[in-house]
């Protein structure tokens, strides 16, 4: 099966916080999918280990839904909860045993026989590469994950493990928006370019910071959007959208709203063509000083 997110996708790692009936979360996906968003991001641990199964529920009423879409789900962190008595402490977790019994227990969750991607969710300083790619060997080879990926992993990390691999990470998901550059100042962006990576993008609009935090930052990226909002005709979650969209790197954006017209309005940013001047502008406002 051919590998593919759509452009936009939904994140659940906030499913708990919307208090959805299953019948309202089939509605939110089937909205979505009529939408163009295919594609659906999720974590074992996402909602004290909880949010997954609220998706698959779904599923479990409505099979003809699975084809419809793509699941791509994290593992490799470890938090206390009482699902899981035997976790002491928050860690990381990249052994073979733990990344297959997590892949079973997302499948479980989210009444699937499949996943279309599974990352490991952080990058774990223990991390034996030859065991990991060993689980992915293993989950693949049994048709239960049809690609991997890593999500916040340095430029050095991604060639680690797949250096062990003989077959293609389809991704990174990392933290990207008009508030954080941190992955251009480090190099991902460009390591992901040059090796026709696409990124996912996690907290686009700087975890809603975008929209109302009062910092000298925030409010000189804010004006800007607003002025650029005008301009366009559009919301500045759009702005925030389209200036993702434009970056060469082919960014998928994961929004995190349960809401189907902030879905919606942010989906805008598909249709706005920033100038390149438009978009220094707001990379020069993030900085807080001009380019050299």
């Amino acid at each position: 099966m051919e590998f593919s997110l759509s452009k936009i996708t939904l994140g659940f790692w906030r499913a708990l916080e919307w208090k959805y009936s299953t019948k309202e979360i089939e509605n939110l996906i089937t909205q979505s999918i009529e939408l163009g968003i295919t594609t659906f991001d999720h974590a074992d641990i996402y909602g004290q280990y909880e949010c997954e199964a609220l998706f698959g529920n779904v599923l479990r009423e409505n099979h003809s839904l699975r084809n419809k879409l793509q699941i791509v789900t994290k593992c490799g962190i470890k938090i206390t909860s009482p699902r899981f008595p035997e976790h002491t402490m928050h860690i990381y977790d990249t052994r073979k045993e733990h990344i297959i019994q997590s892949a079973e227990n997302s499948l479980q969750n989210l009444a699937t026989d499949y996943l279309d991607v599974l990352l490991i969710h952080r990058p774990d300083p223990l991390m034996n590469a030859d065991e990991t790619a060993e689980a992915f060997y293993q989950l693949n080879k049994s048709g239960k994950v049809l690609n991997f990926g890593v999500s916040n992993f340095l430029p050095h990390q991604f060639r680690f493990l797949q250096s062990r691999l003989d077959f293609p990470l389809v991704t990174n998901q990392i933290e990207v928006s008009v508030l954080c550059h941190e992955h251009f100042d480090n190099g991902s962006i460009d390591f992901l370019q040059e090796h026709k990576i696409v990124p996912m993008v996690w907290s686009p609009f700087a975890g809603g910071r975008i929209f109302s935090e009062q910092s000298e930052q925030a409010n000189r990226v804010r004006n800007v959007l607003h002025e650029l909002a005008e301009k366009y005709n559009v919301g500045i979650d759009a702005i925030a959208t389209a200036w993702l969209l434009v970056h060469p790197v082919n960014f998928v954006v994961v929004l995190g709203t349960g809401k189907i017209d902030r879905i919606k309005s942010a989906m805008k940013g598909l249709d706005v063509k920033l100038s390149r001047e438009d978009w220094f502008k707001i990379w020069i406002a993030a900085k807080g000083y001009d380019i050299p």
